[in-house]
């Protein structure tokens, strides 16, 4: 899961301190969801851990490795799906789903902290897709074509699909009680000097 940059941002066009916020909000909104929201749907755990990299060229970088359900998307479930089960063909769909939203709630995450930051109203209403390039979510977005497309056939149906995780990963993101949880592992990836925050730090954190 990897935060995307607008080519027109620079460090000396951004302010240092808000900018690594800004990206630690996108990255705890993802280690949120696949920990929080994962459990909440009775879900596996999976393991993730979070990299940094601080201050290389003024630049600060984080992004998650691994922490999804499905590392591997199936060669092609719609064609395969015969070879599968009905009990494996809703397994895939949860996890299919599961991971589509928590790809989602990274840039969802950053754009409620950049909204609160700014004083302004975070709506369900304010978001789309599109929206969702300006906080970093292009590489999170292609990721999740992949998946509609492996999954989902039918065009009007992957748009369907889309609008109701989008929802589900809005309201996770927006339920205060995850929102304090995305705040404090936010604030601990911007203020940590280590390279790296391991899944069960991230974790300790979520459940504090």
């Amino acid at each position: 899961m990897k935060r995307n940059y607008l080519n027109n941002q620079t460090p000396n066009a951004l302010n240092q301190q808000t900018t690594s916020l800004q990206i630690a909000f996108h990255e705890a909104g993802h280690a949120a969801a696949i920990h929080l929201s994962n459990l909440r749907k009775n879900l596996p755990p999976v393991f993730f851990q979070i990299n940094l990299r601080n201050q290389t060229h003024n630049e600060y970088v984080a992004r998650i490795e691994d922490g999804r359900l499905i590392q591997n998307l199936p060669f092609n479930i719609l064609e395969s799906s015969q070879f599968y089960s009905t009990s494996e063909q809703d397994s895939f769909k949860c996890a299919f789903e599961a991971d589509i939203v928590n790809l989602l709630a990274g840039p969802l995450a950053e754009a409620k902290y950049i909204a609160l930051k700014n004083k302004q109203t975070f709506a369900l209403d304010n978001i789309s897709l599109e929206v969702l390039h300006e906080y970093g979510g292009t590489s999170d977005l292609e990721t999740i074509q992949e998946y509609l497309e492996n999954f989902i056939a039918d065009k009007q149906r992957q748009t369907a699909k889309m609008t109701r995780l989008l929802k589900e990963a809005f309201e996770f993101v927006n339920a205060p009680i995850y929102w304090q949880a995305i705040e404090r592992l936010a604030h601990f990836i911007c203020n940590t000097e280590e390279d790296q925050v391991s899944c069960e730090t991230a974790i300790n954190i979520l459940d504090a």
